[in-house]
């Protein structure tokens, strides 16, 4: 079962594979290129211009390297570290996930230069895709790298969602919030975006830097204030949110600016998109897939034990769907964390959900980041089945005072059951399943 799971997750991962969805996309025939029911003459460019940010750039560059060929001048993609490939005319700046560092400030400099340079014969791709965000931290004037840095630990510390995430970004930004498609204007603008968010919305995705933004100073400061952040905040950030909430600072481009008369904006792939080709896998494979949703969002060990009682019910009554049974869910959820441990959101979900799996037969669970890594670890994610904590118990280990210390990964890693796939240069959020085998 482990390895069965292990297939379907893979084929999750290879169907959102970055340079594929730009190809279902992106195609060209002669001088003409079509996107997403949009034709371009490229005899009226001067050139193509490729700039972006994303765990899935790299690929996604190289994609369209091969589709523009001579047309294509050049350009800067800021990817994570480790995330790179040879690619001909686009140059790739590695820097720091999920907290933004020096390389990542370097390659948003370089992106703002490379687009604030063009003109109205110019032509420019942004793709852009999970962990843009930080892979893009120009901060506004005013503020310091470190200002930012400190800013989004304490957010990812206090478990507030990306969509919070992002709201704060954008408004400490230079680039986020529509502010890169005002400084590529009057150049034409198509945007490629992989979504890492639940809804596709596209103002969240590496926080919206080429869409209108619709969230406020106001609510920037209603989540700090949710949060009890504001005592801990950096000084400038403070001062940066008082001066937007006055009007001393302008705000994010919203709908009807002028700086997006020029562009068009493109999801190439969804989460949505790798769940239905789990299910498919899943019952490639004997199972029969139920997918609940690719929108689940919440804290990582409620939602296991919500899918710990499904897979019980499956077992005990056949509902809702009887044996061999594959559910499957997406989405992003978070974790709050109240210990010194190791792991991620994956992780912590596996380990939630193997306490309430204890006992049961021929049942297993893994929960996995299509981009390969869950949190600051090497490892996707993790399996659990209803032998987990029982292994864990033989070799001393207790399943419920790692949970507390949020110390998934250490558990997983005794017992050898973490989810090791190594960078997957996609990232669609994660994808979670449940296999319930015959009786």
């Amino acid at each position: 079962m482990k390895e069965t799971a292990r297939q379907i997750f893979l084929a999750a991962v290879r169907a959102v594979e970055p340079s594929v969805a730009v190809r279902r996309s992106v195609r060209r025939e002669g001088g003409l290129l079509a996107v997403a029911g949009r034709t371009y003459d490229l005899a009226r460019y001067r050139g193509v211009t490729v700039v972006g940010a994303g765990k899935a750039g790299a690929p996604m560059a190289a994609a369209l390297e091969e589709i523009l060929g001579d047309r294509l001048l050049g350009g800067l993609v800021t990817v994570k570290y480790e995330h790179t490939q040879p690619l001909r005319t686009v140059r790739l700046q590695e820097a720091g996930h999920p907290l933004p560092d020096e390389n990542g400030l370097r390659g948003a400099a370089a992106v703002r230069d490379a687009v604030r340079s063009l003109g109205e014969s110019d032509l420019v791709f942004a793709v852009l895709s999970g962990g843009g965000s930080a892979l893009l931290p120009l901060p506004a004037d005013g503020l310091a790298l470190a200002d930012k840095q400190e800013t989004t630990r304490l957010l990812l510390a206090c478990g507030a969602d990306i969509h919070e995430i992002n709201t704060v970004r954008k408004h400490l930004s230079a680039i986020k919030g529509g502010l890169l498609a005002r400084l590529a204007a009057p150049a034409t603008l198509i945007t490629l975006a992989l979504s890492d968010v639940v809804g596709d919305r596209l103002d969240a995705i590496a926080s919206g830097p080429t869409v209108p933004d619709e969230t406020t100073f106001a609510e920037a400061g209603g989540i700090l204030s949710k949060y009890e952040l504001t005592p801990r905040l950096p000084a400038a950030v403070v001062r940066r949110i008082l001066d937007g909430l006055a009007g001393r600072c302008p705000e994010t481009p919203k709908p009807g600016d002028p700086a997006f008369e020029k562009t068009q904006n493109v999801v190439v792939g969804s989460n949505r998109l790798a769940i239905q080709a789990a299910a498919r896998e899943a019952e490639r494979l004997g199972y029969r897939p139920l997918i609940l949703s690719s929108s689940i969002e919440g804290e990582s060990r409620e939602i296991a034990r919500a899918h710990a009682a499904m897979a019980r019910e499956i077992r005990e009554s056949g509902h809702p769907i009887p044996p061999p049974a594959c559910l499957l869910s997406g989405g992003e959820t978070t974790v709050t964390l109240s210990g010194p441990g190791r792991g991620g959101r994956n992780q912590e979900f596996a380990l939630a959900a193997a306490i309430d799996l204890a006992g049961l037969p021929q049942t297993l669970m893994l929960s996995g980041g299509t981009d390969g890594t869950d949190g600051p670890t090497d490892a996707a994610g993790a399996f659990a089945d209803g032998s987990t904590v029982e292994r864990a118990a033989a070799q001393g280990l207790d399943a419920r005072a790692f949970l507390r210390r949020n110390d998934s990964y250490s558990f997983f890693a005794s017992l050898g059951d973490l989810l090791l796939t190594g960078p997957t240069r996609t990232n669609v959020m994660d994808v979670r399943l449940v296999l319930v085998g015959r009786p």
